[in-house]
């Protein structure tokens, strides 16, 4: 999943944008609290003065690294399928719950009840006319020769999109490149009608529940979405998995389509025993789900879609990669026969917490976090994390039985059902929405610990460490050694900034580096709102007061311690974004004056900042 996890979202003012599916993502250090919290610890900024040298708890820290460990955690892990709601999951929570518990880690699961999606019947034909035969698509993914988990492929659900809604659709196919609002206005500007036609698409730019929100929007009976060569198969007869990184050609990509967050029976609130809810019926009814049929589907069944389109040629931007048919626009004359069928039901799911109780601020959160389900085996996304998360507790459990005791208490979590939306984190911070305000210090999470070889490691070690307030001596003298196998790596500086965070008297944030964050994505909506009567000014304002109360802050330290439109990459002021789109589309006065009001908006936010780490009444 790419998207951010619900807790960095309640935690952060402003989520860190995550990378694309095919990188590591989500190396995530958020380290911004609310503003009750925020307060309260610069408080501590003129009380606090230095206690004698601490044992270097974070060298033998280091030194325990195991991929070893790891490695048996992510395989036992990994043995089966384990979509959220099934008997495999569970069977993963346990696992989670007893391998902190083996470490003297006082650990439990806490359930809820929540709706899921799974698939019943799935079809999909292409006919043409004047042609003879019908192609019927398998909507399989095949195994590789001597793949040593071939046997559990007859566990794995077949492809499919949770929440798609259920209905057969007989239409013409129409292509829609990437999906997007601006790739369905192109359509018609072409005079390409979509209205009830089957928009074929693929992944790339933004998620697929985005893709299929905007096809509805347009009017189309139905979607297919493919991964494309172009951006997961590699160059034209490149190798692909298990002997390079891409993407076999039968190979799919399968997600969920509801647009929200959390439970969709329990809108804003806690999924808890004997809540309200609304019923399954007008929680599938609502803006948040496709509301068509959808099937994901793989490139070389999309190839045969492509041959038999006709109409005007794509774009050259809408093309595939050499040696790809001629992409055309349709509408037809392929015709798309779909079915779908899902099994929308209520289904438990299972959040499992393991705790490291605080000595001084036990009272003070330091979060870890990692969702455990997957649409299959999950051995990259998110086991490669659970396993890093657990090697990491299992290093923090020595460090105990050598006397170390964290100043303020390490929380960690494993997120059940974050393939469906973001669920079961989701609902825990629902249910703990105000404990977790004026408590937690911040959240930490890692989905995705090693994908391959990736040369942005370094860079990544640097960016986590300088944002976490290290000198750049520490940082030279780290890199070097965090640089190994990327697991270990990850596990090491989740491990690290949380031991920095937990234990230090004064917490390391380094408040300069928001200001300047928001000063490029100010520089982003000037570029978007530039010919417009939209001041820009009010951001600015508040961004310099921001910056001038983190400069003292900073220095203070230094005394005392060492998009609606696309959730593909978060935006830093997804309100002024939204408004901004609508703005575009309407190209009405009053739709450009809520623009600027959602600038003020978010520029008094910035301000109550700033007020904050001033630490002064106005």
């Amino acid at each position: 999943m790419s998207r951010l996890d619900a807790t960095s979202l309640l935690l952060s003012p402003s989520p860190t944008p995550p990378h694309k599916p095919t990188t590591p993502r989500r190396l995530i250090c958020v380290v911004s609290s609310t503003l009750a919290a925020l307060g309260a610890s610069l408080s501590l900024l003129l009380l606090v003065v230095h206690s004698a040298p601490a044992p270097n708890y974070g060298s033998l820290f280091l030194s325990l690294a195991s991929n070893d460990t790891a490695a048996l955690h992510l395989r036992a892990l990994t043995l089966h399928p384990h979509v959220a709601g099934t008997r495999a999951n569970s069977l993963t929570a346990a696992y989670v719950r007893d391998a902190f518990s083996s470490l003297s880690i006082p650990a439990h699961i806490t359930p809820y009840s929540i709706l899921l999606s799974y698939p019943v019947e799935r079809s999909l034909s292409l006919a043409v006319p004047g042609r003879a035969t019908t192609t019927s698509f398998a909507l399989s993914q095949e195994t590789y020769p001597n793949d040593p988990y071939a046997s559990a492929t007859a566990e794995v659900m077949p492809t499919f999109y949770a929440y798609a809604a259920s209905g057969s659709v007989s239409a013409e196919a129409v292509y829609a490149n990437y999906g997007r609002e601006e790739d369905f206005a192109y359509l018609a500007s072409r005079g390409v009608d979509v209205a009830g036609k089957v928009a074929v698409a693929r992944y790339g730019r933004i998620h697929c529940e985005d893709i299929v929100h905007n096809a509805r929007v347009a009017g189309a009976a139905a979607a297919v979405v493919y991964t494309d060569p172009l951006q997961y198969g590699g160059a034209p007869g490149e190798a692909w998995f298990p002997d390079s990184r891409w993407l076999p050609p039968t190979g799919v990509q399968v997600g969920s389509l509801f647009r929200g967050v959390g439970d969709p029976t329990t809108p804003m609130w806690a999924s808890s025993e004997g809540c309200e809810r609304v019923s399954v019926e007008e929680a599938m009814d609502t803006d948040d789900m496709p509301g068509i049929p959808a099937l994901p589907v793989s490139a070389r069944d999309a190839a045969e879609i492509h041959a038999a389109l006709g109409g005007d040629a794509a774009p050259a931007n809408w093309q595939g990669r050499e040696g790809s048919p001629v992409y055309r626009l349709g509408p037809g004359p392929a015709i798309l026969n779909l079915t779908y069928t899902g099994n929308d039901t209520m289904a438990t799911i299972e959040n499992v917490f393991a705790v490291i109780e605080g000595a001084e601020e036990p009272d003070r959160y330091v979060i870890l976090g990692n969702h455990r389900d997957a649409w299959t085996f999950g051995a990259s996304d998110p086991n490669s994390g659970t396993a890093a998360m657990i090697e990491l507790a299992q290093r923090l459990s020595v460090l105990q039985k050598q006397g170390w005791r964290p100043r303020r208490t390490i929380i960690f979590c494993s997120w059940d059902a974050e393939e469906y939306g973001l669920t079961g984190s989701t609902e825990w911070v629902e249910e703990n929405r105000e404990m977790l305000s004026s408590r937690a210090v911040a959240y930490l999470n890692v989905d995705v610990s090693v994908v391959g070889p990736d040369q942005a490691i370094p860079y990544i070690i640097r960016y986590t460490m300088t944002s976490c307030g290290w000198r750049n001596s520490e940082i030279q003298g780290s890199v070097g050694t965090l640089q190994r196998h990327f697991r270990i790596t990850a596990a090491s500086i989740w491990g690290m900034m949380a031991l920095r965070l937990a234990d230090e008297e004064i917490l390391p944030f380094n408040y300069m580096s928001y200001p300047v964050e928001l000063e490029a994505y100010t520089k982003v909506v000037e570029n978007e709102v530039r010919g417009t009567a939209i001041s820009c000014s009010p951001l600015h304002n508040a961004i310099r007061a921001l910056k001038t109360a983190a400069t003292k802050v900073n220095g203070e330290r230094k005394v005392y311690g060492p998009s609606e439109q696309n959730d593909w990459e978060s935006a830093s002021y997804p309100g002024v974004e939204n408004a901004i789109a609508s703005a575009r589309k309407e190209n009405t006065t009053e739709s450009w004056k809520f623009v600027q009001h959602e600038i003020h908006r978010v520029a008094r936010a910035i301000t109550q900042a700033s007020v904050v780490l001033a630490g002064s009444l106005t």
